[in-house]
């Protein structure tokens, strides 16, 4: 998924406050078009930039397609990134300039990795009436950033939990484990689970851990998380403890070692200098580096060159990396 924002604000990848669980609540932000699909962001904030590895939380949905057009984001770059999408409900049709034609579709894992360039297309298939679900990033680090464009799928079996169950769609949770390769050890699930349910996780004491509540209400760690937020865990404690309200509870668990590097990230780019974004902006507007997306064609029936998403303008201030790594 693009950042579609006509001025996205410039994200230093910097230490967040020291708190048992800290929450994160989200801001809207529209995909753009006449009847803007519009979603939940939690990552990126001032207040923290990454959760490991991951620094890109947008949570959509439920959408009623017909009301609002879907899901139609033309072919936009990325780079020095992966991208993470999971559905709850719905499908997506996924094009990009390494070559892959893929669905996204409930419960399975699609991770395209950006690397040195790449440019994407997802719209929302014409049998989905409602669209539900998570767009994550993953900040690559600096022996992987400007390697070469990939792609993986891998659709996880449910495993059970004491009053519910995982999904476990990167790295390893509850005795399930991924086969999905990354840059840096992550960890991401969908957790499923019983009005009242009580579950204590294992989980790597060196891990910091984000929890996204999509629907009913939990304790983390013993603090309340209402629907659309996000509450982080610093590293430490091996086990975590979530417990379910008087309604079932979807969750999304995501974790990984602090990343150690500090980042800029503006619009759709991962990088670590302002001057690496203005090169990253220049190659989208140039039509270099990130190569063509074929087949894709828009709602209003653009297609080739003319229907690729413009970068927004520049900042006039010089993005500069401040603070030190977790």
């Amino acid at each position: 998924m693009s950042n579609t924002e006509v001025a996205p604000p410039e994200v230093v990848g910097t230490p967040g406050p020291t708190s048992e669980v800290e929450v994160l609540t989200p801001r809207a932000v529209p995909l753009g078009g006449p009847r803007a699909m519009t979603v939940r962001r939690t990552l990126p904030q001032r207040r923290r930039s990454l959760i490991g590895a991951w620094c890109f939380v947008d949570h959509y949905g439920p959408d009623d397609t017909a009301a609002t057009g879907g899901m139609d984001v033309p072919p936009h770059p990325h780079t020095g990134l992966a991208t993470v999408s999971w559905l709850f409900t719905g499908e997506v049709e996924h094009r990009d300039s390494h070559g892959v034609h893929a669905l996204v579709r409930p419960g399975e894992l699609n991770l395209m990795t950006a690397g040195h360039g790449i440019a994407h297309s997802e719209v929302s298939t014409p049998g989905t009436t409602v669209l539900h679900g998570v767009q994550l990033w993953v900040a690559l680090p600096e022996e992987a950033r400007d390697g070469p464009r990939d792609f993986a799928h891998h659709a996880p079996e449910p495993v059970a939990l004491d009053g519910g169950t995982a999904r476990v769609f990167l790295g390893t949770l509850a005795g399930s484990s991924s086969p999905v390769a990354t840059a840096t050890p992550l960890l991401g699930a969908e957790l499923l689970l019983a009005p009242g349910a009580r579950v204590e996780l294992a989980v790597d004491a060196t891990f910091e851990h984000g929890l996204l509540v999509d629907r009913g209400r939990v304790r983390f760690r013993g603090r309340p998380l209402a629907p659309g937020e996000l509450g982080y865990a610093r590293p430490g404690p091996s086990t975590l403890e979530i417990t379910a309200g008087e309604e079932p509870a979807r969750l999304v668990l995501l974790g990984g070692p602090p990343f150690g590097e500090q980042i800029v990230m503006w619009w759709n780019f991962v990088a670590r200098s302002h001057d690496e974004i203005v090169a990253f902006r220049a190659a989208w507007e140039a039509g270099e580096r990130f190569g063509g997306v074929d087949g894709y064609v828009g709602r209003d029936g653009r297609t080739g060159a003319a229907a690729r998403l413009p970068a927004p303008a520049l900042p006039h201030a010089t993005i500069r990396p401040r603070g030190n790594p977790e």
